[in-house]
């Protein structure tokens, strides 16, 4: 009885077949890597309008120090904190404990320091 097969037997096969992969095809898709594919095809979306996630992220972070403000960075005081930008920022530290950053933008050499120093002396 089971060694013989039939058309009828290799079509009723196939259509169970076909059935179970349409109902259920999909599901293991999605389940297996399909999430993984939609995930490319959104645009990144805006962040707020609001300081809601800045203020969060601050609150929730860790210093027992001093807290950057502008980089949330654990430093021992606060002219130790770096620049937002250091790749086109340079750090300047005031005489008061006070630092400050200011942009390299196609200066020379030393020129932001230079016009850093001449500011502070009231010439610039």
């Amino acid at each position: 009885m089971f060694g013989r097969v039939t058309l009828t037997s290799v079509l009723l096969v196939g259509a169970l077949a076909a059935t179970v992969n349409a109902q259920f095809g999909n599901m293991f898709e999605q389940f297996m890597g399909g999430q993984q594919q939609r995930q490319h095809h959104q645009a990144p979306q805006n962040v707020a309008s609001d300081s809601a996630w800045y203020q969060q992220t601050y609150g929730n972070a860790h210093c027992s120090n001093y807290l950057c403000p502008g980089t949330l960075s654990c430093v021992s005081v606060p002219h130790h904190c770096p620049c937002q930008f250091p790749a086109v920022e340079d750090k300047f530290e005031l005489g008061d404990g006070s630092a400050i950053c200011v942009s390299k933008g196609g200066f020379k050499a030393n020129e932001a320091a230079r016009k850093v120093e001449l500011a502070r002396k009231g010439l610039l």
